[in-house]
């Protein structure tokens, strides 16, 4: 009989990473979910929670550690945390940028690096990265986190063609608009320029309203499951929005997707 996979899902205090670490507990997996700390969370059935900081060298490798300690090896690991921010380049600051590219990019090369000396020794294993839709298509107001997400999606696709040699593969997830805190809530920059004041609102209320209307975080967990364990290819889109929005980057032409695109934030 074969062992069930032992799967680390990084941010499962709420939204896709809470829907995800259930999704793999119900597939039989052994599931580890890290949070910032345990005593503000709610247990997750069928899910071990480990305290662990993505943006803390240290917090990461004792996270990763306590895992090891418990499970033995890592056949998937799902980097998952991330944060947003709302705001014109011009407007964010530059240590809000940082603390954006800190989580979203350099969490998910700690969490990695501590992942991969174990799955190289054991010769296999899966590392799943949720980007999103915005890692391949413009995001007015929302710069510097689409950003992230490109850097995301470049780091990805290098790292896979590094590790394979160690039988390990690494995928993208690109989800859209997803009703869950991190699109519900995302922070605006500090530093308010009146100038784009008007453009900013409807941008907005545009997210709200898609946010609003979006589908909750299972859609996207069963895409992280299944990019995690079925058959490997580099991206994984979820049905609906984000799967249209892909073959639209890809066979549209230029003038009709960015046109999309502006209306879709509501501007003209």
């Amino acid at each position: 009989m074969s062992q069930p996979k032992v799967v680390v899902v990084t941010g499962v205090s709420s939204g896709i990473g809470r829907a995800t670490a259930e999704m793999f507990a119900k597939q039989g997996c052994q599931v580890f979910g890290t949070v910032r700390n345990i005593a503000k969370n709610r247990p997750l059935p069928g899910v071990q929670l480990v305290e662990m900081d993505v943006r803390d060298n240290d917090s990461v490798k004792r996270g990763i550690q306590f895992v090891m300690e418990r499970a033995k090896l890592i056949d998937v690991l799902v980097n998952n945390a991330g944060v947003a921010m709302l705001g014109a380049a011009e407007e964010l600051a530059i240590d809000e940028a940082k603390w954006m590219f800190d989580t979203n990019v350099f969490g998910i090369l700690r969490t990695s690096q501590a992942v991969l000396p174990h799955m190289r020794a054991q010769r296999s294993g899966r590392i799943v990265n949720v980007s999103s839709v915005l890692g391949f298509l413009p995001a007015p107001y929302m710069g510097l986190y689409s950003a992230t997400k490109h850097a995301v999606e470049g780091m990805s696709e290098t790292l896979d063609q590094e590790v394979r040699q160690f039988g390990v593969r690494v995928s993208l997830v690109e989800p859209g608009f997803t009703k869950s805190n991190l699109d519900a809530n995302s922070p605006e920059a500090s530093n308010k320029i009146p100038a784009y004041e008007a453009d900013r609102k409807r941008v907005s209320n545009a997210v709200a309203k898609n946010v609003g209307t979006a589908p909750g975080p299972d859609s996207v967990a069963n895409t992280i499951v299944a990019a995690a364990l079925g058959a490997w290819r580099m991206r994984h889109t979820p049905k609906g929005q984000a799967s249209l929005l892909a073959k639209l980057r890809r066979f549209m032409p230029a003038g009709p997707v960015d046109q999309s695109l502006r209306k879709s934030f509501g501007l003209s």
